[in-house]
């Protein structure tokens, strides 16, 4: 079996008393996870869950406080050096100098990672076509726009060809559509097989680029699966709407298995299922016992923020981000 990006067992961060903290913080609480090869993969939570705090013990920025951790087949405690060379960061603050130009800021990048003055131009020409920045090359990094800052950071991350991408809340701070065409770039560099560990609190980017998220709360693992099957585990509103008196009553519903809650207003039922199959089969065969028609049928499968809520029942903010 392939080896995994990333494996943890019981990972731990505590923050002790001292420094602003008047008590201990348990940050990250015994959290096993595995990330496979080549896949996009979601830490996703609120502000403060331990996301950011993951994230640096995997990139050997934070010492672990218990449990182990293996980045690349690398132990982050012992071989903090193997996993720098094969794994790249990009943070939530930009660390690029303002004075030098987008591609300057790169190939100097690439200098300090060992590749020579020709290789290293080479490289990044290459990077700056593939994230747009060609037309931008020349223009100093204090004068380009906060989506083309953020495809800066990420091009000279890829300067050294990392194994593994880790990236801490990548859109935050850019407006909606500049963070949709960072997903379609983060989206073809997972087709070229980089793997990618990604932090976000924006629950729309976690469902739309992630092969599988984690839900973090507290510092604790809660969820891990792909969207689909975490979506497939929630409820379904299935509304049904009928030319006269609903045919069941909510009563009877609550005995059908997978039925959450059931409301009639006028001629519309609202059941709230976990179970939705053949249920509209269910109630059109009653309305035809009872001499009712149906006139419409609706149905809402459960997302990504109704799932999360059910799990952490944490606040969704119109639908942007996870607050706590």
């Amino acid at each position: 079996m392939t080896e995994a990006a990333v494996r943890t067992e019981e990972l731990t961060k505590t923050y002790w008393p001292g420094r602003g903290r008047a008590k201990e913080v348990r940050a990250v609480r015994g959290i096993d996870l595995e990330v496979r090869r080549g896949e996009l993969f979601g830490l996703i939570g609120a502000n403060g869950a331990g996301k950011s705090t993951m994230i640096g013990m995997l990139n050997t920025l934070i010492t672990p406080t218990s449990g182990r951790a293996w980045v690349m087949g690398a132990d982050v405690a012992r071989e903090p050096m193997r996993i720098k060379r094969r794994c790249a960061v990009v943070g939530q603050h930009s660390s690029m100098d303002r004075e030098l130009s987008v591609a300057e800021n790169l190939e100097f990048s690439g200098r300090y990672t060992g590749l020579r003055p020709r290789e290293a131009r080479a490289r990044a020409a290459e990077l700056l076509e593939r994230f747009d920045l060609t037309g931008r090359k020349d223009a100093l990094a204090m004068h380009v726009s906060g989506g083309q800052l953020r495809r800066m950071v990420i091009a000279r991350a890829l300067m050294r060809t990392p194994e593994l991408l880790f990236l801490d809340e990548p859109t935050a701070g850019i407006d909606p559509q500049t963070r949709i065409t960072l997903w379609q770039h983060l989206d073809r560099l997972r087709e070229s097989g980089l793997t990618m560990l990604a932090t976000t609190h924006y629950l729309e980017e976690a469902e739309a680029i992630c092969d599988r998220v984690a839900i973090i709360d507290g510092g604790k693992l809660i969820a891990c699966d792909t969207v689909d099957a975490l979506k497939a585990a929630g409820n379904t509103a299935v509304t049904v709407t009928f030319d006269g008196p609903p045919p069941v009553l909510p009563g009877r519903l609550l005995g059908r298995p997978g039925t959450v809650s059931s409301q009639v207003d006028g001629g519309r039922l609202r059941v709230i299922t976990s179970r939705p199959d053949g249920l509209v089969g269910e109630l059109t065969a009653a309305a035809a016992q009872a001499n009712v028609s149906v006139v419409d049928v609706s149905t809402i499968q459960s997302s990504l923020q109704s799932v999360y809520l059910a799990l952490t029942g944490r606040v969704y903010n119109a639908g942007r981000r996870v607050e706590i």
